[in-house]
């Protein structure tokens, strides 16, 4: 930490998320002095320490667990596994930690300063941080608020250690749940609602929508609430919350079709509510340059610059996803534009990456986004249950879907839902990023046997030649 009283800096950076650790860092290696606010005790925001990261631990780890239980004997593996929930919980904190010291490390590598407390504007050019040692005025000549985004409360529901949480809470319990009610079918909920249903929870999933995760194609999310049914978890789409009430041994909601009905009541020992973010925006001193948020709490932005002269904004405080590799592309565009040089992000090149097992992952357009534009497009799709790799891996559910422009060829979209589908969207990413066509990825040639082979397939379904039985 550095010593913040009278520190004159280029640029001071509110927020030690992805978005605020990377703008730090990128404005170190372009020579500007850089100093980040954090409030916690450690770099990395939501995402390292209480998001992405340790939400990641667990689904793997309670994948293998899964595995054990229901697929090693059927490959010549038997084993008895017992759950020793502790130290899962310990190489979960063990990793972040160390997540949390590398980012530490090229702090100090690139000559950013790190001031621990809670940063505020005070005025044009002013930054205050409430820290240990008291109050503190760092002058700035560009400020960049990246400060997050918080678990959306629900209203009538109020949180409660151990029996009402959010997604904080539901990577600490300290026991598996019998019956875990997620509210809310959205990417965190599901993913965290995956990871306790694998170590043994029932699992209710209450979702005010008639489908689960909105913004994900249609077909895909009725694909993937299919495979998660299979798997044990239960869904109650068209229902909301109204009330929870806390007993002995749990919570008890009372639950009414969205489009009005009678109620029911549901009883759970724990209750997750992820139904959704909202932008962390909480004594931030915006008021002292005269900046306003609008009535969901994001702030405006025009190229990452706010109303205020010299304060610019990125990341989940901000309008496009909320996700933290989008707040890390914001974070180096935001900084090479204050050092004088270009940047830019493209919000319809950022993909979207769902951790269960299979995954889902998707960039560019839905075909319900095209029909709703009157787009004219072609189509091609390869189910895993065709290839080679995923047949032999016993890792079958889902497929692979590519959208062309029906003119050009240009691809549009690309939305997989199979194993390791996160790690196949990048190539998507790329070819539309270069404009490129359904036809590019056809005729590129792909290693076999690789799940990736699914990708290259669908393109070939553009056009119809797809090889398959």
């Amino acid at each position: 930490m550095a010593d913040a009283q009278s520190a004159s800096y280029d640029v001071v950076i509110i927020g030690g998320g992805p978005g605020g650790y990377n703008a730090a860092i990128r404005a170190g290696q372009l020579g500007l002095k850089a100093a980040c606010v954090e409030m916690r005790g450690t770099l990395g925001g939501t995402c390292l320490n209480v998001g992405c990261m340790p939400s990641k631990a667990l689904l793997h780890a309670s994948e293998l667990y899964d595995l054990a239980n229901s697929e090693f004997a059927g490959i010549g593996i038997e084993v008895k596994p017992k759950l020793n929930l502790g130290q899962m919980h310990k190489a979960k904190d063990d990793s972040v930690a160390g997540l949390t010291k590398g980012i530490e490390f090229l702090f100090k590598k690139n000559k950013v300063d790190w001031i621990k407390g809670r940063g505020r504007i005070a005025g044009k050019g002013k930054v205050e941080v409430d820290g240990d040692a008291g109050k503190t005025v760092l002058d700035a000549k560009h400020i960049v608020i990246a400060t997050g985004s918080e678990p959306t409360p629900l209203p009538g529901v109020a949180f409660e250690a151990g029996k009402v949480i959010d997604s904080t809470g539901a990577l600490a319990l300290s026991s598996v749940p019998k019956h875990l009610i997620v509210v809310g079918a959205g990417i965190i909920g599901l993913e965290l609602g995956s990871v306790w249903r694998r170590l043994g929870a029932q699992v209710t999933v209450v979702e005010f929508l008639d489908r689960i995760t909105p913004g994900m194609d249609s077909e895909v999310a009725t694909a993937f609430q299919r495979g998660l049914t299979k798997q044990g978890m239960t869904f109650k789409l068209g229902s909301k919350v109204t009330a929870a009430k806390s007993v002995k041994d749990g919570v008890e909601l009372t639950v009414e079709p969205s489009a009005g009905g009678a109620a029911e009541t549901l009883k759970g020992d724990v209750v997750l509510v992820a139904i959704g973010r909202r932008p962390y925006t909480a004594d931030l001193g915006l008021e002292t340059v005269g900046i306003e948020t609008d009535k969901r709490g994001f702030i405006a932005n025009d190229h990452f610059k706010t109303s205020a002269e010299g304060v610019w904004v990125i990341g989940d405080v901000t309008y496009g996803p909320m996700l933290a590799h989008k707040a890390e592309e914001d974070a180096v565009a935001v900084i090479e534009l204050i050092a004088g040089k270009a940047g830019h992000v493209d919000y319809d090149l950022v993909p979207s990456v769902v951790y269960t097992a299979p995954e889902v992952a998707w960039v560019g357009k839905t075909e319900d986004q095209l029909k709703e534009a009157g787009v004219q497009y072609k189509k091609g799709k390869f189910p895993f249950a065709a290839n080679s790799r995923a047949k032999i891996n016993h890792e079958t559910d889902g497929f692979v879907k590519v959208l062309a422009d029906a003119a050009t060829d240009r691809v549009l979209g690309v939305h997989i839902f199979g194993p390791q589908a996160g790690e196949m969207i990048g190539e998507a990413c790329i070819t539309m990023a270069f404009g490129g066509s359904s036809e590019d990825i056809a005729r590129t040639c792909h290693p076999h046997p690789t799940r990736s082979e699914a990708v290259k397939q669908a393109a070939m379904g553009v056009e119809g030649w797809t090889m398959q039985a």
